[in-house]
């Protein structure tokens, strides 16, 4: 068994037998309600590997039974491994199968980036969390139109149509430290929005929600595209919430829109990464690292196919890099830290922290 998709029905449960499937590559579990929800999230982010190790494990809350079945299955794979002498080989390719990336502490960092946050954010979107992301390689062939079809389908998946959290992308060299996370209201929110003229915050949606029924009218259906799909979200808030730089300008509009002025392109080297949600912090987290992950396997697709013809199939970097030509050669990301403190300074947050990006470890080696 190399593939299975059972998406979009009414299984509960995935069976432990499937970790024995040691040729299974890809799997699409999405769509369904299973009662392990840490389990269902995985399914629904497309962890092929994280779904196999955590069954192997025998999930959360199994009895003894089952896990005495599990080790059995284990003890069985190992002895085969050595029958056929190859588990030390195994062992050495997953472990350069990983993406690598390196943490630049704070304390180590002589100008780190900084994000304040107002009072007012609690009763509107209260959670945030933030860091930098450096060496990404955007020029080559299609590789930024392949970052840019890798934020969309996150915020379709574990974002949940940017209803549990929002992803904010920024080239760090357009940014203006420190940041402040603010709120203003509707009449008072100047944002320049991607691709559009400067304008308040209650013009863009009165302006987009205008351009939605067009659609609908043309279209003669009820779903509209882009930036149209999210308007509901600020249905009710008295004031809406933004990133806001040193000088003063809006970078980032959630969940709507990020701001002209620091705007991805080819050129872009280092990324300012944002995530802000009004679920949990725990949240922002999970996302946050799924971003991260997504883009160490483009990159490393980028590095390592030199993009010279480039591609538009984006399957295979958004569901992990299981036929990638491996380099034991390449160089880690760095995600340097950030931290988010209240308007006296103390610490809200900082990310990734010592405990952060573990949902992501079976993809991922994190030099810390």
């Amino acid at each position: 068994l190399q593939s299975l998709d059972v998406s979009n029905n009414q299984l509960r449960e995935l069976p432990a037998a499937l970790a024995d499937c040691p040729r299974l590559k890809e799997a699409n579990f999405r769509g369904n309600q299973l009662k392990d929800k840490r389990l269902e999230k995985m399914g629904n982010s497309c962890q092929m590997k994280a779904i196999l190790e955590y069954l192997r494990a025998g999930g959360r809350g199994k009895g003894k039974a089952e896990s005495g079945r599990e080790e059995a299955r284990k003890k069985k794979r190992e002895k085969q491994q050595k029958k056929d002498g190859g588990d030390g080989e195994q062992d050495e390719l997953e472990e350069a199968s990983k993406l690598l990336v390196k943490v630049l502490h704070v304390s180590e960092n002589p100008a780190p980036l900084v994000v304040k946050v107002s009072p007012g954010v609690k009763d509107v979107r209260a959670f945030i969390v933030c860091c930098v992301l450096k060496g990404v390689s955007l020029k080559p062939g299609n590789a930024l139109k392949r970052f840019l079809s890798t934020q969309t389908k996150l915020h379709e998946d574990i974002c949940e149509k940017r209803t549990a959290a929002t992803i904010a992308t920024h080239d760090l060299q357009l940014i203006k430290g420190p940041l402040l996370y603010d709120v203003q209201p509707p009449d008072e929110l100047k944002v320049i929005p991607l691709g559009r003229k400067e304008m308040k915050a209650k013009d863009l949606l009165r302006q987009l929600q205008l351009e939605a029924e067009e659609q609908r009218k043309q279209k003669k259906r009820q779903n509209v595209s882009g930036l149209h799909k999210y308007l509901q979200l600020l249905d009710g808030k008295d004031n809406y919430p933004c990133l806001v730089d040193a000088e003063g300008v809006v970078i980032s509009f959630p969940p709507i829109t990020n701001s002209e002025k620091t705007k991805i392109r080819k050129e872009t080297r280092d990324l300012f990464l944002e995530v802000t949600s009004d679920t949990s912090l725990q949240m922002c987290k999970d996302v946050m690292d799924m971003l991260i992950l997504k883009i160490a396997e483009l990159n490393r697709i980028t590095l390592e196919n030199k993009e010279g013809s480039g591609s538009d199939n984006e399957s295979d970097a958004l569901c992990g890099p299981g036929n990638l030509n491996l380099s034991q050669n390449a160089q880690p990301l760095v995600v340097e830290q950030v931290r988010v403190v209240d308007t006296d300074g103390n610490l809200k947050v900082l990310y990734p922290s010592k405990t952060d990006l573990t949902t992501v470890s079976s993809l991922l080696t994190v030099i810390r």
